[in-house]
């Protein structure tokens, strides 16, 4: 199920609300995981058990690691090892299996041996819970927080469904208390809606359409690739998948607040970044966050001299990588950015922040670094990738433009320019500074967002079934 899909829009989430206002304080929990139960194993409840083997064996382990951490370290770090081990080895037996045996197939005496595993899929959203329940026990360990001693607690914790599938990654600590006692107020619903409904326009009517763009240009490149169509094909795609992931996550926010939850915000405008280091403080924050409180400070960080921080980086990049997929794409990817961030770290930095020319230049160059990067990450083929990067500057094209494409590319304009100053935060400022001065437009704002949000149901209902793209993750 998708928040997109009319099951939802006029089905669970309508029955799901009515069932969690009815219920007594008591209750809420209990019926928000059993519901999201619902919601998670909708198309293939096979995997639900999957999900609470993991919720299980970190709620148990959770026990012993909060009794030791004081007085047994040594024996609180036990069971810190068994819950990660177990929930690691869950989520690489069903994401990495198949990968692994592909690569050992190359090895000849092994090409016989070893077949892919057909049966076996990729579980809905488990790099997401699987990273969620791992803060949970890395946290408690650390003393950070408290044992939770309710499974319908840290069963909700794990499969709330606004979070589930696709982020943000919400840390135990983040939402601990919340998960005893939430606040419901008219004005945080109504403040939840608002976000549902904007993250829900900026999913159809913007990251849909842009969608299609990216499919035609994609199918187009197949007969007659020119730079144009190259670089119409990263515009689209960067825009894409931004409006996809930023839209998904304002949605599970809104649908959060609804509940009475408040979830971490996950994009910041990152195509506003001034470096590609910006960048990743702007671009799935709750993901880099883990990466960098789990991994990298743990690693050392930048404390243990130049040589060290580079290596911890590539640890961190090479996993960022691989969590994103199973593919030697998402390797590639990482080690893109590892190269860059290194190089930034190294000198460049100093040279971006000199004056405004040059970190507009800085900005301009993290843009295009950032839409050929997206080429890497959505090619499996690598040869593939490689043929559109090398036509991104005229090699092996026919030609800057091509009369087909040229047409395209004009009707594309409003829509392009449309979707570059919504990844802005320029219309926001303007339409804050127009209600600043005329306190009257206020009363618009319900009426335009009541209007998005009937028009974004309206293409959903009448489109072709558009999955979010990190569901794959």
């Amino acid at each position: 199920m998708v928040f997109s899909s009319p099951v939802f829009l006029f089905a669970y989430l309508p029955l799901t609300l009515a069932v969690y206002y009815l219920m007594p304080l008591r209750w809420r929990n209990l019926a928000l995981f059993l519901l999201s139960l619902v919601f998670y194993g909708w198309d293939k409840p096979i995997y639900i058990p999957v999900m609470l083997f993991s919720v299980t064996v970190s709620y148990l382990c959770g026990f012993p690691i909060g009794k030791y951490r004081d007085r047994d370290r040594h024996r609180a770090r036990v069971w810190l090892v068994v819950s990660l081990v177990l929930n690691l080895s869950v989520l690489v037996f069903f994401k990495y299996t198949n990968f692994i045996i592909e690569n050992l197939r190359l090895i000849p005496p092994l090409a016989g041996i070893l077949h892919p595993l057909e049966w076996l899929e990729l579980p809905i959203g488990i790099s997401f819970y699987t990273f969620q329940i791992m803060s949970y026990s890395i946290d408690l360990y650390r003393g950070e927080n408290e044992t939770q001693r309710s499974y319908i607690a840290f069963g909700t914790y794990v499969a709330l469904f606004p979070q589930l599938i696709a982020g943000p990654i919400v840390r135990y600590r983040d939402v601990d208390r919340q998960l005893l006692s939430r606040t419901h107020t008219v004005d945080r619903f109504a403040s939840g809606v608002r976000r549902f409904a904007v993250g829900f326009g900026k999913k159809i009517l913007l990251g849909d359409a842009l969608a299609a763009v990216y499919a035609y240009l994609s199918t187009a490149a197949d007969f007659e690739f020119t730079v144009l169509s190259g670089w119409l094909m990263v515009a689209t795609y960067t825009l894409h998948i931004y409006f996809d992931f930023s839209g998904y996550s304002d949605m599970a926010i809104g649908l959060g607040r609804m509940f009475g939850f408040e979830f971490p915000e996950n994009f910041r405008y990152p195509y506003m970044a001034s470096s590609i280091t910006d960048f990743w403080r702007r671009w799935h924050i709750t993901l880099s966050t883990w990466f960098r409180e789990y991994v990298y400070i743990p690693l050392g960080g930048n404390r243990r001299g130049r040589a060290r921080q580079y290596f911890n980086l590539a640890v961190v990049w090479l996993l960022t990588g691989l969590w994103h997929g199973a593919s030697w794409n998402f390797v590639l990817w990482g080690l893109f950015y590892l190269i860059l961030l290194v190089a930034e770290k190294a000198f460049l930095l100093r040279l971006l922040e000199r004056n405004r020319l040059t970190r507009v230049l800085g900005h301009i160059g993290a843009l295009l670094l950032v839409g050929i990067g997206w080429m890497i990450f959505d090619h499996t083929d690598l040869g593939e990738a490689f043929r559109i990067i090398g036509g991104l500057f005229g090699i092996g094209t026919a030609g800057f433009a091509a009369a087909t494409v040229s047409w395209q590319a004009l009707r594309l304009l409003p829509l392009l320019a449309v979707s570059v100053a919504a990844a802005t935060p320029y219309p926001t400022r303007l339409w804050n500074r127009l209600t600043g001065r005329r306190p009257a437009l206020t009363v618009l704002e319900p009426v335009l967002l009541v209007a998005v949000l009937a028009l974004s149901v309206a293409c959903a209902v009448r489109s072709d079934y558009s999955p979010f793209l990190y569901f794959n993750f």
